[in-house]
């Protein structure tokens, strides 16, 4: 279906004359109304499946002819005095709720006369609903500017004029051919200037979970860049000109061709989805947009908004990269000196300027092999920049030519082994190659999860760029400081035999992603495969496969299973099995989480994994046919403890009556430095109560709040209320009880941006609250209902709650998964005190929006829940966690 201006409705016509009133107001509500019949019927079409770039010069044409007649009406013919559309309005390309923007040109200053008539022209076109943006400029002022401002100078390159005197044209047009205003090599190096600020505002890729499809990278804004640049330097008009002109392929010209279509086309249905110019494709139209352009949910692994996200990544990076492309074969065409400083790198490779270039040109169609020797030279020569545009032509062109007979080569695979044999230097070629397009088609798998987004808040980048992300972490490991922020990362990774084994478990980790089933051991079936094709011997095939089937094992153990048990260490150590997987297993569950997000790394999840990795070493040297008894820990950590706390100037004779207070229980569950801390700051409290410690900088990793108080009913959850006040997340709880009745319980904290604290007076602040808080009888909790976030309200998760019997500790273990909200764990905190429930341990994960809350518990008398009581306390929880958000704050 097409719309020209014939399908449109009449304009009503205006008086030839304009009273000082301006347009009358009938005039103008008949105005409005065309405007709105018109926007109705472009959307009617839209969604029967018109062309979009029908659609857009439709509506071009449509306010064209109502900016014209407006401007008859109001301004009427003076001879120096013309209108122009410039911007997305010069280039015909109107989406429904994009801003009209208006140059006024003359040839001087316009009388008073002249202006009140633009004045009254420019409210007339508000009051009809156009939203003009309008700029007022004599020929002379246009050229001052355009000659400052490299974006005045862009918007006028698209400039058509609408109404108003011919005669400026020439003018217009001579201020554009001007050379000395902006001369050609100057401008493109304004707009690659303008385009790399562009890139920083968005994080520098086109990966962004809501992403902006005009300003991003990728979006709009990269096949305007080709057309300015285009028609700037070139004088051509179109991809087509270009590629006749040869700066362009035909296939690169398809390329843009497909993304201005498919982006035009999202934006078209955003604005209509939104209701205004809305530029993000948030998470509140990305369902809406999917099922509208056809797509439907295949099975959980792979829901229709992921496939449709997949679609408009995919062609985001495309077009990034070509937009890239280009302004390397503009930078070359301008420089032509450049192509003759040449040198021989290789007896294949050639550097051309700062550039790489291969010879013979036909190399790769000569020895596919080339294509991956090409990013292994380009590494040892960091003085090359990038890439000569023809030669990315040319790797365009034989990934074509070769398709899938590549990872079938031999000599293929073997330059793909002997660069990863390079170790963390290989990582950057990697990159490289994924960023080229050749990573994925040397490999299908990977390219089949190219653009795959995860639908939640928890993978922040799609798989594609998150493995990239997880291999550059485990390059960081080969620089000695990188230890300050992973532990003993650097001299495991110095102690690899062979580091290139992590750098195929990192490759393949999430290979498998959206194709249904356990990604896991669909990922351990393709790293297998491609492992003996690069003919590794049997052990590192082996190695290979394990660390992709089990790259969870490490982080769900440390996250969900308390790791200060030595029974957990020991599950987790035997099913490691040896020292080596163990170094293995542990740099790559480091890289996997800080490759997943920027704010899912924090010191107490390095501290967590190093305190596992530790953990289990031990039990690996020591045998694991032995677990350590609990007397002999008991013994080790007073031993320590005591050490510290004479170190302190505290005895024996003070430290006996208190630790003959402490349950056995803390000194298995504690550090002996927790308990020296502990048992110092009760000794100089003396009787005081209640004690509130805060350790900015906790051995944990994060912010430690000891809490010595009455164990009274509601305690936990007070505690935890005041903490959600406060704002802070609580990662970690160790609920101890002494024998006179005292809590001796322990919170790990951090605060919204997962820092621990570090504000004295923020901590003075804390400190209060909570002693203010438990110094109440009976503990007073007073939750906050907070609304949640724009972002949480479209991920919705399914509430599960699961019990787990713990016999040898007289306890249960609640799991509860749930969508997050504010306020969370206190209004949990609060139910349990309401059933009676006694929380001995907790374990708070929140992965996005997705929240995984490990509780250990008791009922008032310190029994395990019975049958009935677990599901009654199910009911109680879902019917509180599955009540509508606004009721206690959103999660």
């Amino acid at each position: 279906m097409s719309l020209s201006a014939a399908n449109l409705p009449t304009l009503p016509r205006l008086p030839s004359t304009v009273p000082r009133s301006g347009v009358s107001d009938v005039a103008r509500l008949a105005l409005r109304q065309l405007l709105g019949d018109i926007a109705r019927q472009l959307a009617d079409a839209f969604r029967a499946g018109a062309k979009v770039e029908s659609l857009l010069a439709a509506r071009s044409d449509a306010v064209t002819r109502i900016v014209a007649h407006v401007w008859n009406a109001c301004v009427g013919d003076p001879p120096d005095l013309a209108l122009y559309a410039v911007g997305g309005y010069g280039r015909a390309e109107l989406f429904p709720f994009s801003d009209v923007d208006l140059l006024a040109l003359c040839e001087m200053s316009p009388q008073a006369s002249t202006l009140r008539a633009l004045e009254s022209f420019f409210t007339c076109l508000w009051d009809v609903g156009l939203r003009p943006g309008h700029a007022l400029r004599t020929l002379d002022e246009c050229r001052k500017l355009a000659a400052q401002d490299a974006t005045i100078y862009t918007s006028l390159l698209d400039a058509r004029r609408i109404a108003g005197a011919a005669t400026l044209d020439a003018g217009l047009a001579s201020l554009l051919d001007d050379e000395k205003i902006w001369p050609r090599p100057a401008y493109l190096a304004a707009r690659r200037a303008d385009r790399e600020h562009r890139h920083v505002r968005f994080d520098d890729t086109a990966y962004n979970l809501e992403p902006n499809i005009k300003e991003g990278p990728g979006g709009l804004r990269a096949l305007h860049l080709i057309h300015w640049l285009g028609k700037r330097l070139f004088g051509a008009t179109g991809f087509s000109t270009l590629a006749q002109r040869g700066m362009l392929s035909v296939a690169e010209a398809a390329t843009a061709e497909h993304a201005q279509k498919l982006l035009q086309r999202i934006r078209f249905a955003l604005h209509l989805a939104a209701g205004r110019a809305e530029e993000r494709l948030l998470f509140d139209y990305q369902r809406t947009l999917a099922l509208q352009f056809g797509f439907i949910d295949e099975h959980r692994q792979n829901l229709a908004v992921e496939q449709f996200m997949q679609g408009y990544y995919r062609a985001a990076i495309a077009l990034e990269r070509l937009s890239a492309q280009f302004l390397r074969r503009c930078e070359e065409a301008l420089d032509p000196e450049a192509q003759l400083r040449t040198r021989r790198l290789s007896l294949d490779f050639i550097s051309v300027g700062d550039r790489l270039d291969c010879d013979p040109p036909d190399l790769f169609l000569q020895r596919p092999a080339a294509l991956i020797d090409l990013f292994r030279v380009w590494g040892e020569n960091p003085e090359i920049k990038s890439l000569r545009a023809d030669l990315v032509r040319r790797i365009d062109d034989a990934l074509a030519h070769w398709g899938d007979a590549l990872m079938a080569d031999d000599d293929v695979n073997l330059a793909f082994a002997r660069l990863l044999r390079r170790g963390a230097v290989a990582v950057e070629a990697l990159a490289r190659m994924n960023h080229y397009g050749v990573l994925a088609r040397y490999l299908p798998a990977f390219g089949r999860v190219v653009g795959r987004m995860q639908y939640d808040l928890f993978h922040v980048y799609t798989v594609d760029e998150h493995t990239i992300r997880v291999l550059r972490n485990v390059a960081r490991f080969a620089d000695a400081s990188a230890s300050a922020e992973f532990t003993g990362a650097h001299e495991l990774w110095a102690r690899l035999s062979k580091p290139e084994l992590l750098l195929l478990a990192a490759l393949f980790h999430d290979i498998a992603k959206g194709r249904g089933g356990d990604h896991s051991e669909l990922g351990e079936t393709e790293a297998r495969e491609f492992c003996t094709r690069l003919r590794l011997p049997s052990a590192d095939v082996d190695l290979v496969a394990w660390l992709v089937r089990r790259h969870l094992l490490m982080s769900v153990t440390a996250q969900r299973q308390d790791i200060t048990d030595p029974e957990v260490v020991h599950r987790f150590a035997a099913e490691v099995a040896d020292w080596e997987r163990l170094d293995y297993l542990y740099l790559l569950t480091v890289a996997d989480i800080s490759g997943t997000s920027a704010k899912l790394w924090n010191s107490w999840k390095d501290k967590l994994l190093a305190d596992l990795y530790i953990n289990a070493r031990f039990a690996l040297r020591s045998g694991l046919e032995r677990v350590p008894h609990a007397d002999e820990r008991v013994r080790e950590c007073q031993q320590l403890a005591r050490a510290l706390l004479q170190a302190q100037g505290i005895d024996d004779a003070t430290v006996a009556p208190l630790w003959a207070d402490f349950p056995e229980e803390s000194f298995l569950r504690f550090s002996a430095e927790q308990i020296a801390w502990q048992t110092a700051g009760i000794a100089r409290a003396g009787s005081a109560e209640p004690l509130v410690l805060i350790q900015a900088q906790g051995s944990r990793g994060g912010t430690e709040v000891f809490v010595h108080a009455a164990d009274r009913d509601g305690l936990f959850a007070a505690i935890t209320a005041v903490l959600d006040r406060m704002r802070l997340s609580v990662l970690d709880a160790r609920v101890v009880t002494s024998r006179s009745g005292m809590s001796l319980d322990s919170f790990l904290v951090l605060d919204s941006e997962g820092h621990a604290l570090t504000d004295p007076a923020r901590i003075a602040r804390l400190q209060r609250a909570l002693t203010q808080a438990l110094g109440q009888t009976p503990y007073h909790v007073d939750l906050v209902a907070r609304a949640s976030s724009r972002s949480l309200r479209h991920f919705p998760i399914a509430t599960r709650i699961e019990f787990s019997p713990q016999p040898v500790r007289g306890r249960t273990q609640v799991a509860i998964v749930c969508a997050d909200r504010p306020g969370l764990l206190a209004a949990v905190a609060q139910l349990f005190r309401e059933r009676r429930i006694r929380v001995h341990d907790a374990r708070i994960a929140t992965f996005g929006e997705r929240v995984e809350d490990f509780f250990l518990i008791s009922d008032e008398h310190d029994m395990q829940l019975d049958a009935t009581a677990c599901e009654a306390l199910r009911s109680a929880l879902i019917h509180l966690l599955d009540a509508p958000r606004e009721q206690h704050g959103a999660a």
